[in-house]
């Protein structure tokens, strides 16, 4: 396996509410991120069909219309949407991570999930977020630890969390001990909404730098920004609020040792943050510290993983 390849972060939006468009701009970008010469693209969270900034900004009761709208607009997996995404990571020779709203199948309940997918199109498995995060729970249910993976693919052993699960630090922990060389951070644009202007992307650069070393892994940091059609959408559908603007996103490619190796990139502009990582470079910070070896000390502390499947896949 060579350990030497280009990895890249998407730093780009949605076709907001729009599952078809939404899923033909994730396969032009994996094309774009092949002739670039990328053999992994992660996308933001719920890429498809995008981030409902409305749940922070209305009343819950004037959402419901729109909420069932989110659920009608998110999909299932496998299904013909992550088919036509599969065929283009197999044409370009790119494995991807794309966050989307999950359907259950035969059911309703939504998850919070990313998708991975290796470089022969060849679909890895399915994370659903633990625990959606404060006005999230409106939309979606909690994930169980039969999702909570780390997958074996063609480049090496590929994991992920999404937004702020990546305080849970047993999960992160969990994902440590499978082996994680590779991590997909999924983020929307924190740094829009209404208090979080100022402290939003310290946030997320703070968790994702700190995963990077206690893991010991590289971590790819993919934010989408809002767009002036996302903003347009939520005031047309549910009238003028002052909770999102337009912008934001933090995303980059982040070394084991804690360096950008590319970006970080904020704001509106839409672009591939590439950088080449070399997988044997953990072995240099493992020599430092190792958290699935002997910096986890099991004799003194234990971690428990119950990875029954609660909700059912089927």
């Amino acid at each position: 396996m060579d350990t030497c390849f280009k990895v890249a972060a998407a730093h780009v939006a949605p076709v907001y509410m729009d599952v078809d468009r939404s899923i033909d701009k994730a396969c032009a970008w994996v094309a774009e991120a092949g002739r670039q010469g990328v053999k992994l693209l992660v996308f933001p969270e719920v890429f498809v069909p995008g981030f409902p900034y409305w749940i922070n900004g209305y009343p819950p009761i004037a959402q419901l219309g729109l909420n069932r709208r989110y659920q009608d607009a998110s999909i299932e997996v496998p299904g013909p949407e992550i088919d036509r995404v599969q065929a283009a990571a197999r044409e370009a020779g790119v494995a991807v991570v794309l966050g989307i709203s999950e359907r259950m199948k035969r059911g309703r309940t939504c998850y919070n999930s990313m998708v991975f997918i290796d470089t022969d199109g060849s679909l890895l498995g399915v994370h659903r977020k633990l625990q959606p995060t404060f006005a999230e729970r409106y939309i979606w249910g909690q994930g169980d630890g039969s999702t909570l993976k780390v997958f074996d693919s063609r480049l090496g052993r590929i994991g992920g969390l999404a937004c702020w699960e990546h305080t849970m630090n047993l999960a992160r922990q969990a994902l440590v001990q499978q082996g994680e060389q590779i991590h997909a951070g999924a983020w929307p644009a924190l740094s829009t909404m209404a208090g979080f202007e100022a402290v939003a992307d310290g946030q997320i650069e703070a968790m994702m730098k700190n995963h990077a070393i206690t893991g010991q892994c590289f971590v790819i940091c993919a934010s989408s920004p809002v767009s002036e059609e996302m903003v347009a959408f939520m005031e047309r559908e549910l009238g003028p609020q002052s909770c999102t603007q337009a912008g934001g996103g933090w995303s980059a490619v982040i070394h084991p040792f804690t360096p950008c190796l590319a970006g970080p990139h904020l704001g509106s502009e839409e672009k591939l943050l590439v950088a080449e990582i070399d997988l044997a470079q953990i072995a240099d910070v493992k020599l430092f510290v190792d958290s699935a070896g002997h910096y986890s000390r099991p004799e003194i502390l234990s971690l428990k993983v119950d990875t029954t499947d609660h909700a059912g896949r089927g």
